[in-house]
């Protein structure tokens, strides 16, 4: 890649349609710690993992190959904050990385639409560049820390798992997210069930709607156990299940009972480094943020 500093950025699906408030806090704190972005033109849907695979693998091999084909041809890696989108990527990479045949295929499929594929990119979630700054480096830029805030941390399922397709093992696996968080001065809460799936993944959330609500509904109850004051995520599709869900939940108990706010990493990191709540899209939740602002601004 020409510069290991700058990435593609590919945005998903959930996010630019539903949250461009976490999109914009994303665009404002990545430049200020020296990740620069550049934007990646005719993006498709990743596609996802748990959908599209499911009924034909050829194809999403061919579309996830294709967004990498365009971050191949820009001469960076690509850089997502959706894991789902960062699950789809790293299994399509090692998929033709492991099969020179399925390579050979994707390049044949790419070449009818005028594109050269030879699978050198790296695909990266936004979480592991910002971890790979290093927290002293990062506890410098902290200019407002948000001590005693309590932050029930939720990594995500994709962000994980399978451990074999993912980088943690190299860093320090299931703690980078928890020491993220902390950097800026907020605790990390100990709490049930921490790396419980947030009930959306793999179609759930579109093919089962109570069932998806109650894997919720226990994840934020063992949250609100525990003490915390708000939900820190990395990934746009678990941040809109734990914003939708807890309307869902209030509406269906008739009360206020579920209103923990839904907060995305770069959010929380750029209040940190002293950027104004309406530069990160903090005014724009579901979940209002508002008393939480109130205590720290």
């Amino acid at each position: 890649m020409t510069d290991p500093q700058t990435y593609s950025l590919f945005l998903g699906c959930v996010m630019p349609n539903r949250y461009p408030n976490v999109e914009k806090s994303i665009r404002v704190v990545l430049p200020a710690l020296g990740i620069e972005l550049e934007e990646l033109e005719g993006a498709s849907c990743c596609p996802a993992p748990g959908v599209i695979r499911s009924f034909s693998e050829r194809t999403w091999l061919a579309l996830a190959s294709r967004n990498l084909a365009l971050a191949e041809r820009a001469g960076h890696d690509i850089i997502t904050g959706c894991n789902g989108c960062y699950g789809t990527f790293k299994e399509a990479l090692n998929i033709v990385h492991e099969k020179p045949d399925r390579l050979k295929d994707v390049q044949q499929i790419l070449k009818s639409v005028g594109l050269k594929y030879e699978a050198g990119v790296d695909a990266k979630h936004l979480i592991e560049v910002i971890y790979s700054i290093g927290i002293d480096p990062l506890r410098k830029k902290i200019t407002r820390p948000l001590t005693g805030l309590k932050v029930g941390v939720h990594y995500g399922c994709h962000l994980l798992r399978p451990s074999k397709l993912r980088p943690w093992h190299q860093i320090q696996k299931q703690t980078f997210l928890d020491e993220l968080v902390e950097v800026t001065g907020a605790e990390s809460v100990k709490y049930k069930d921490k790396f419980l799936c947030c009930g959306a993944g793999g179609g759930v959330r579109g093919s089962n709607v109570p069932v998806s609500i109650d894997i919720a509904r226990e994840k934020l109850d063992n949250m609100m156990e525990a003490g915390a004051d708000c939900i820190v995520d990395v990934c746009s599709f678990c941040h809109l299940q734990f914003e939708v869900c807890q309307a869902e939940l209030n509406k269906e108990l008739g009360e206020n009972k579920y209103h923990l706010p839904v907060i995305y990493y770069t959010q929380l990191l750029g209040l940190s480094m002293g950027f104004e709540p309406q530069d990160l899209g903090l005014h724009k939740h579901v979940v209002s943020t508002q008393a939480l602002l109130d205590r720290f601004l």
